[in-house]
């Protein structure tokens, strides 16, 4: 999985962008991993986002790795503090 900033987005940068996901791991729990990385505070909200859609939180990653990689093989994901790509989530 490559996690990428959202352009615009006050949010700090992430220090590593590459991640080796557990095939079980929920969209809730790689939020979390996230969260440690770039040491956000517990009030500040942070959101990602596959494919500009913000995935539900009890998503599998390997579901959505599967439905949404990219053909050179990985999954991208975008984190923002803001909710900017819209209101729609993969089903």
């Amino acid at each position: 999985v490559i996690v990428e900033k959202a352009e615009r987005s006050d949010i700090p940068n992430i220090d590593k962008k590459k991640y080796l996901v557990p095939a079980d791991l929920t969209v809730g729990q790689f939020v979390y991993v996230i969260r440690k990385r770039i040491k956000l505070s517990a009030e500040k909200a942070i959101f990602i986002f596959v494919d500009n859609v913000l995935p539900p939180t009890g998503a599998i990653m390997s579901t959505i790795y599967d439905e949404k990689k990219d053909e050179d093989g990985f999954l991208y994901v975008t984190y923002s503090g803001e909710n900017t790509f819209g209101h729609q989530t993969l089903s």
